[in-house]
């Protein structure tokens, strides 16, 4: 990792890279707790029960370590702020992140409990979710390397939190996501701690989110006592967007949101199922899957397949 062969980096950085992850220029990869599942032959995560998404064959990355939110149920070490680092083209970025990636998986190629079948699949990656750490939009190619990513045969999940909707003019991922924390802007500062006035921001990229090509997601992420109420505020903010899907998910007591909020925050699988059916009323969606294991439930449009295109 980029740590150990720079001793000079940065302490927010040097952190980072002791906690797993594996620094590339200003972003970073690093294995999920899917992936290793997944390798061990084991369940895979909700992306695999929704889309079809293999585990093994993910690569859970990010193009920037900045991000403008300071959420509560945020599990990510976000407390020591990043220091920016000259942005890497594309390809320089994607090679990097591959290359690391490689280096993720040798690990599991002397262990007894790796599914060789899955070891040889997860040696092709064929999908990058953009997902990982900060808000991917702060690259300023964010663009090109999504582009980039097609070129080299693999999907893309772009995830953004939706306050830079001038950095979405001509990005085509596979799969769009926008996460909505709240359904109104007084909630939303609360629970996002956004660094400004950005509210309108995410309005306008809901409103974009429409017109764009390729599947649109609206992902929720409810804690009980703070957002786990209001199915119909939300879907007259998700109604903006007229996405295909929208993912409703419990908060997870994982990681640093443990500081910040209790474990009766997180929802029993029953409470989402029943915030999802409400919202699909409101919506006019339909609750087509659910994973009691991650927590979640999958409402649709029914305007696309759930099924990728690969």
């Amino acid at each position: 990792m980029e740590a150990y062969l720079d001793p000079s980096l940065d302490p927010a950085r040097q952190s980072l890279a002791k906690q797993g992850y594996h620094l590339v220029g200003g972003g970073a990869v690093k294995p999920c707790l899917w992936l290793n599942r997944s390798m061990r032959g084991g369940d895979q995560c909700y992306k695999h029960h929704f889309y079809g998404i293999s585990s093994h064959r993910c690569v859970q990355m990010t193009p920037s370590l900045e991000c403008n939110h300071f959420c509560l149920h945020c599990w990510r070490p976000t407390d020591t702020p990043v220091p920016p680092r000259p942005p890497l083209e594309p390809k320089v970025l994607m090679d990097g992140i591959l290359k690391e990636h490689k280096r993720i998986l040798s690990g599991y190629g002397g262990a007894e409990t790796t599914d060789r079948l899955r070891l040889d699949e997860a040696r092709k990656p064929a999908h990058i979710a953009l997902s990982l750490m900060g808000e991917p939009t702060f690259y300023p190619y964010i663009g090109e390397l999504i582009g980039e990513i097609g070129r080299m045969g693999m999907t893309s999940f772009l995830v953004t939190n939706g306050t830079r909707p001038e950095a979405l003019e001509g990005v085509r991922p596979t799969q769009f996501y926008i996460s909505l924390n709240a359904p109104d802007k007084e909630l939303y500062k609360r629970i996002s701690n956004p660094a400004g006035d950005l509210w309108d921001k995410l309005l306008e990229s809901l409103s974009l989110m429409k017109g764009m090509p390729g599947r649109r997601v609206i992902r929720l992420t409810l804690a009980r006592g703070l957002n786990l109420k209001d199915p119909e505020g939300f879907a007259k903010v998700i109604e903006l967007a007229e996405p295909d899907f929208v993912e409703v998910k419990a908060y997870m007591h994982l990681g640093r949101s443990r500081a910040r909020l209790s474990r009766e925050s997180m929802p029993e699988h029953g409470e989402i199922v029943e915030f999802a059916r409400q919202l699909s009323g409101d919506l006019g969606y339909d609750l087509t899957s659910e994973v009691p294991l991650s927590r979640v439930a999958l409402l649709s449009s029914g305007r696309v397949s759930n099924a990728l295109s690969l």
